[in-house]
């Protein structure tokens, strides 16, 4: 039987048969020993085993201990890769080349995270390309979800020397179509627990000066609005839990945050800093950096203290994420940063999730 060694993971409990595929779980483990453990089914991140500022270790992204738990969470998008387009489509509608697409109508009255078969829930095909290196493929029928095109994706996770999750991702495609792949890393770096603590002292900064209001349907305004002067003015460090619950109509339509966040940008498309946590009981960081426009930030509003991996429970508002990506609804927002993918273009995206100590 082949365990995980710090994170204890079963590979037998990850290999099944499903869509006619095998599922298996891949361990990516750095020069220190540290560990990252992915199921190629939706690509799930289930464990990031890191130290904390005393040495302990700790797994500080959510996730389930068998495939069966994967597969049948509470929380479909629990750490896993996301497409063919992240965040919400309002009312699951969108024009193309002048015809009109419909999607599945999964989150209230509109379209959410690719729909109820997304990549979520896909088996990809996978290849350990060495110990700290995982390459995951995924050829998305034209029509699946009801989104146009042949779409063929690669998605590589890095776990490097410097404890840094760096995920590339490239696709290509044979029709017009729009693309927003992320990832939804639920990410509790203070060690998943039974509980798992809450994040309302996790100090975070985002290097963002704007962000994007929502209905009451999470569905942006059409408004890009600046952060100065409101809950969401995360410029300097600042505990989570300050104003999650203010008194403001953006934090109550989110139910706390769950917004895009415009990244500052020298030019588009530039890998550069987006934002950090610091958790200061632990001691850990994590940073994040993409080629992303944006990144939107989610405080796990709707957990319900749910059983997770080894006993662990996650409560609500017990991770935080950082999915990077475009914005939400964009193909009905022109002059949102495009995501139409033509013929003969590939799209990329690369992003980094880089875990540290400060004492």
């Amino acid at each position: 039987m082949e365990v995980s060694k710090l994170s204890g993971l079963k590979r037998e409990d990850f290999q099944s048969t499903i869509q006619g595929k095998q599922t298996d779980l891949f361990t990516l483990v750095n020069k220190s020993g540290n560990e990252v453990c992915i199921t190629n089914y939706g690509g799930a991140l289930v464990a990031i085993m890191v130290p904390d500022k005393n040495g302990k270790i700790a797994n500080v992204i959510q996730g389930h201990d068998t495939i069966k738990g994967v597969v049948e969470s509470p929380e479909p998008f629990l750490s896993t890769l996301i497409g063919r387009y992240g965040n919400r489509i309002c009312k699951g509608k969108f024009t193309l080349d002048g015809k009109e697409y419909s999607l599945a109508i999964n989150n209230g009255p509109n379209h959410l995270h690719g729909g109820p078969t997304g990549y979520h829930a896909r088996v990809w095909d996978a290849e350990q390309k060495d110990a700290q290196t995982l390459s995951l493929h995924y050829l998305s029928p034209d029509g699946e979800e009801g989104f146009p095109g042949n779409l063929d994706i690669t998605v590589i996770y890095r776990w490097t020397d410097d404890n840094e999750l760096v995920i590339d991702y490239k696709a290509t495609t044979d029709k017009k179509t729009i693309i927003n792949l992320t990832n939804h890393g639920f990410f509790s770096i203070s060690g998943i627990a039974n509980p798992t603590p809450d994040i309302m002292d996790l100090q975070c900064q985002i290097n963002a000066d704007f962000f994007v209001p929502i209905d009451d349907t999470s569905i942006p305004t059409g408004e890009i609005r600046a952060v100065k002067g409101t809950p969401f003015d995360f410029t300097k460090m600042h505990a989570v839990g300050d104003m999650i619950d203010a008194n403001d109509e953006q934090t109550k339509n989110g139910a706390g945050y769950d917004h895009c966040f415009v990244l500052n940008k020298r030019q588009p498309g530039e890998l550069s800093y987006a934002a950090k946590i610091f958790e200061p009981h632990t001691g850990r960081t994590m940073e994040v950096y993409t080629t992303e426009p944006g990144v939107q930030v989610y405080t796990d509003n709707w957990a319900t203290g749910y059983p997770g991996q080894h006993g662990a429970t996650f409560p609500r508002r017990s991770s935080i994420c950082f999915e990077a990506q475009h914005f939400p609804d964009s193909p009905n927002r022109p002059y949102f940063p495009g995501v139409i993918l033509a013929p003969g273009e590939e799209y990329t995206q690369t992003t980094i999730y880089k875990f540290g100590i400060e004492k």
